[in-house]
């Protein structure tokens, strides 16, 4: 069995990918018994994660609407695609769009391990950027 803090984030994965979750369904992706996914969920909401439960058959849980941002939890090839994305945005005439791709980029890029570092830079130099339609 993995270990709680990162089962919780596993479990915040999950709620991040799908709008609504099955309880068992979350259960049984965890390895977990309902009432440990019930105290990982509650754990959650302490960590302040807006996790909402729906009682009875076809109840589960979802992130709530229109709180804030969750940190993201990303896999090694979503991270590789948001950054490869974030660099092609960084080159953007629009307003605003390639100074915050450019913050982005600052966060992201120094948490990535070298492995998915070096991949990025392998697809950034083979790709060249889509042609700008301001152009």
């Amino acid at each position: 069995m993995t270990g709680t803090s990162s089962r919780t984030l596993q479990l915040l994965g999950l709620l991040q990918s799908r709008r609504h979750w099955i309880g068992t369904d979350l259960a049984d992706r965890l390895d977990v018994s309902l009432r440990t996914l019930r105290r990982d969920v509650d754990r959650l909401r302490e960590l302040g994660y807006p996790v909402q439960a729906d009682r009875g058959v076809g109840g589960g849980y979802q992130l709530a609407h229109g709180a804030p941002l969750p940190p993201l939890v990303l896999d090694h090839d979503e991270a590789v695609s948001v950054t490869i994305g974030l660099l092609n945005c960084a080159h953007t005439p629009v307003a605003g769009v390639a100074e915050a791709s450019a913050r982005a980029l600052a966060k992201v890029i120094p948490v990535m391990p070298p492995r998915l570092r070096h991949k990025v830079t392998a697809l950034q130099s083979a790709t060249a950027p889509p042609p700008s339609p301001w152009s």
